[in-house]
């Protein structure tokens, strides 16, 4: 009869360097926002350099791809959206690496809802009239486009779809700017303050596609997310303040676009 081996706890990997952390973080940058900046910066300089003033230009978003057939614009719309979700996922794989459970430390998980809840609508309402202020006023000085936050057909899944983009977009950006750059820029010896700024920066300028306004409001949007974060330690109330925010711009724009002159 044979000897049964000893049964041993698996070991992590070893850590990264600190080298290894920040090219893993552009890598995972590259493949996600940080490629989308860098598109923002392109698209800005073709707007203030176009003959038209930045003003008059407008920014369209969420739009029909086959306007013409509804089915297969509803096919295209779902795969946009989770596409846009497979940089998360990688981000999380990647976390396991010194973590097994990722999504729980950095509190992307339903273990606190009525605390989560509370704190996202608070965080929406601090968020949401003053960001409104500012695109208006942006627009006014001629610093940003009109934002056409929705351009989907009247078809009867036009806001269901537009409530998923809307969690797409929350969950893209703060788990990936917030959940895991802090976890992997804090590894890599970076200062609080220097997460903070580095991940609003680049928020404002994957914004700037709409105009300098945008790039204001969403980088100091950036700065009051990361400084909750690093308080609660807790991503959820962040993906509830942004889709909330998101929701009321689609769905908002989509219902009074008709009524309110100033949108």
């Amino acid at each position: 009869m044979g000897i049964l081996a000893p049964v041993t706890a698996p070991t992590l990997p070893p850590p990264l360097s600190r080298r290894g952390t920040l090219n893993e973080t552009w890598l995972v940058l590259g493949v996600s926002l940080g490629a989308s900046a860098i598109w923002a910066v392109l698209s800005i300089i073709r707007k203030v350099t176009a003959e038209v003033s930045l003003s008059a230009q407008t920014t369209s978003m969420n739009t029909s791809v086959t306007p013409d057939r509804p089915w297969l614009d509803l096919a295209f719309q779902l795969t946009r959206i989770g596409l846009a979700l497979v940089p998360v996922l990688l981000a999380l794989h990647l976390l396991r690496r010194d973590d097994p459970r990722p999504g729980a430390s950095m509190g992307f998980d339903l273990r606190r809802p009525v605390y989560d809840l509370i704190t996202g609508l608070g965080l929406t309402a601090l968020i949401g009239l003053p960001g409104l202020g500012l695109y208006v006023l942006s627009r006014e000085l001629g610093l940003n486009t009109t934002v056409s936050a929705a351009n989907l057909t009247a078809v009867w899944w036009a806001v269901p779809v537009l409530i998923l983009a809307a969690m797409q977009n929350a969950i893209l950006e703060e788990v990936i700017m917030i959940g895991y750059l802090f976890r992997r820029w804090g590894q890599a010896g970076l200062g609080t303050w220097q997460i903070i700024f580095a991940s609003a920066l680049i928020r404002g300028t994957y914004h700037l596609y709409q105009g300098f306004g945008g790039f204001a409001g969403n980088m100091v949007m950036g700065v009051v997310f990361g400084w909750i974060y690093t308080r609660t330690k807790r991503v959820m109330p962040l993906v509830i303040a942004h889709t909330l925010l998101d929701v009321i711009a689609f769905v908002g724009y989509t219902l009074l676009r008709d009524t309110v002159s100033w949108l």
